[in-house]
């Protein structure tokens, strides 16, 4: 193959990547965005909707361990576009719903699946093949994908949302997660599949799951990623009805959970160059270190200009991890079973995300403030942080 060829592959890989994580971040976080006026409009409670959004994440986390083992054998093709056409049914159906068990069917289970096999797993692998060298700063420009399609739509849905309804909403994200299918059959080569071999790939080798399952470093890497999971989706799922609980307006509160969408995109390509010249555990811990202070800061104060300080540098860490995922596993464990431990490990961060949102709506719904969630989101980063020192560079 030609340098040329190699080159507009290469180019091909980061544009899909970026692509296919642009439309899930974005889609995925709508429910943020919704979760107010969903609630006041249908007479639910917040723990009703949040209850969707806990089985969205658990299946959704399933999945993605799912298409983590299927990037390892098939073509990546079809894992990426089955996922786009089934997430677009799923999130598109919510436009109809009426009660508390449609909402569970249709984001939690129909979109969660779409949306869980078109994700950083499988995105993952494809870029690792592409750019061994540079997996670190690679991963972050696709990973990017997230928290820009998270500043985009959110912020396209929030200047809408007061003229077309959140059920309107909704079927938008449907008609932009199908829309990408063709851009993605167009795009992608059959150079990109597990079988084609990448510039400068050596046979692959490495530790299974269970194997990799006997070592201190596969436990330590499931407790960290467990504890960022749970924090990163409460925050995600709850600081807009936050914001609005202290009186910042609707429309700031929406822009605001978009503003860190961008936030995470300075953070993630931090990470990115930080990891491929230091390694990803310097990153993982300033992450942790980072959130110890913004929760410390918004137990002492919940003023307008602290809740927007909180937002946009909790923001940076957002996404800090995500492409570390894929260098911790590979350094650790090897790249042979690649697809499925990276993807075990994004399945606990997602899993405990749901119970990081289910969580923060049952403590809200009954204690009526957030202060509790935050103290013991304070205590979880403190012990991430200690366990991240004994993570080997």
């Amino acid at each position: 193959m030609s340098g040329s060829a190699l080159t507009r592959t290469s180019f091909a890989i980061l544009v899909v990547g970026f692509l296919v994580l642009f439309v899930g971040g974005g889609s995925r976080f709508a429910i943020g965005l919704f979760l107010k006026p969903m609630a006041e409009d249908l007479g639910w409670t917040r723990s009703t909707l949040a209850a969707s959004a806990g089985i969205f994440l658990a299946v959704s986390a399933t999945c993605m361990f799912i298409s983590g083992k299927l990037a390892d054998r098939f073509s990546l093709k079809a894992v990426l576009c089955g996922g786009l056409v089934v997430a677009a049914v799923g999130i598109g159906a919510m436009r109809y719903v009426t009660a508390p068990w449609q909402a569970l069917l249709s984001y939690g289970v129909i979109f969660a699946i779409g949306n869980g096999i078109a994700s950083i797993a499988p995105v993952g692998v494809m870029v690792s093949r592409r750019f061994p060298g540079r997996t670190g700063f690679a991963n972050a420009i696709t990973t990017s994908g997230i928290g820009i399609g998270q500043l985009f739509i959110i912020g396209a849905l929030t200047a809408a949302l007061a003229a077309i309804g959140w059920r309107a909403g909704f079927v938008w994200l449907g008609i932009i997660n199908l829309a990408l299918v063709p851009i993605v059959v167009f795009a992608m080569s059959k150079s990109l599949e597990p079988n084609a071999p990448a510039p400068k790939a050596e046979p692959p080798s490495g530790l299974t799951v269970r194997e990799a399952a006997r070592g201190k470093q596969f436990w330590l890497l499931i407790f960290v990623y467990a504890v960022c999971g749970f924090q990163d989706f409460f925050i995600a799922t709850h600081v807009v009805a936050f914001a609005q609980d202290n009186g910042v307006a609707a429309l700031f509160a929406g822009n605001m959970l978009a503003a860190m969408g961008l936030a995470g995109v300075a953070g993630v390509l931090l990470a990115g160059l930080w990891s491929d010249s230091k390694g990803p555990k310097q990153v993982t811990l300033f992450c942790f270190v980072l959130r110890i202070a913004l929760f410390t800061l918004i137990l002492t104060d919940q003023s307008t200009i602290t809740v927007t300080l909180f937002a946009l540098v909790f923001g940076i860490t957002f996404w800090l991890t995500a492409p570390l995922t894929v260098i911790f596993a590979r350094d650790a464990f090897g790249t042979a079973h690649l697809g499925a431990l990276s993807g075990l490990i994004v399945m606990v961060h997602h899993m405990c995300g749901g119970l990081g949102a289910y969580f923060g709506a049952v403590l809200f719904d009954t204690q009526g403030h957030y202060n509790t969630a935050f103290m013991i989101m304070l205590v979880l980063s403190i012990a991430a942080a200690l366990l991240t020192l004994p993570l080997r560079r």
